[in-house]
């Protein structure tokens, strides 16, 4: 098979970007919650979003600067109130969450503007939507600085918020299906997880057996 390459060094800015989103799929999109220093809520999601670590659990958000080159909103209040909640957004949800991506003038209250509830938080400041299926409560674990594109959020994730009938909570089991979580693809794609199956990781022993079973069927 043919291939075509590219040398990071030699791209823009914007050219990087593109082959990433498009690369990087599906990503995961969280709806951040946060609040301001007099308690005004905020919503917005960012698809620069995964879970790093269990131990401690630590989630990171890449958030893009504004035009005018400044923090935006999400990362100002995340600073200044030290907290921010990760909304899974789901198909339910999904325009919902696109109205909080337009944007407005800080004056706007994208939350109201999106008809989303507000649901108080538990641990930390910064409230939830009460219509995700799974909200996560973090603190502030640290800020990196890599570049003038982006500023990367680490949060540590202090509460879990399901849906009831989203989660085993004897077995601690997240059903997929009514999580129902939306993933981002490239360019304004979007993608669902309703095409779901299972490949369980194997043993060597099990890697073992399956190669002797396909070299046995080969001969036969």
């Amino acid at each position: 098979m043919n291939s075509v390459s590219f040398d990071f060094n030699t791209l823009t800015p914007r050219e990087r970007y593109k082959i990433l989103i498009g690369t990087v799929v599906p990503r995961p999109i969280a709806l951040v919650s946060t609040v301001d220093r007099e308690g005004r809520a905020n919503a917005a999601p960012f698809s620069f979003f995964n879970c790093l670590s269990s131990d401690p659990a630590i989630v990171a958000l890449g958030v893009e600067y504004s035009p005018s080159g400044h923090s935006k909103d999400t990362v100002r209040n995340i600073r200044d109130t030290g907290c921010f909640t990760v909304n899974v957004v789901s198909g339910s949800i999904m325009d919902e969450m696109n109205i909080c991506a337009v944007p407005f003038d800080a004056s706007v209250d994208e939350i109201a503007e999106a008809g989303l509830t507000i649901a108080p938080g538990k641990a930390i400041a910064a409230g939830r939507i009460a219509e995700a299926p799974a909200a996560l409560e973090c603190r502030l674990h640290s800020f990196l600085n890599i570049g003038e594109s982006r500023e990367i959020v680490l949060g540590e994730v202090v509460y879990a918020h399901f849906h009831e009938n989203a989660i085993d909570a004897d077995k601690l089991y997240v059903d997929a299906t009514v999580l129902d979580a939306v993933g981002r693809m490239g360019g304004h794609g979007y993608a669902t997880t309703r095409d779901y199956f299972e490949l369980k990781t194997m043993s060597v022993a099990d890697y073992k057996a399956k190669i002797e079973t396909t070299i046995e069927a080969k001969a036969s």
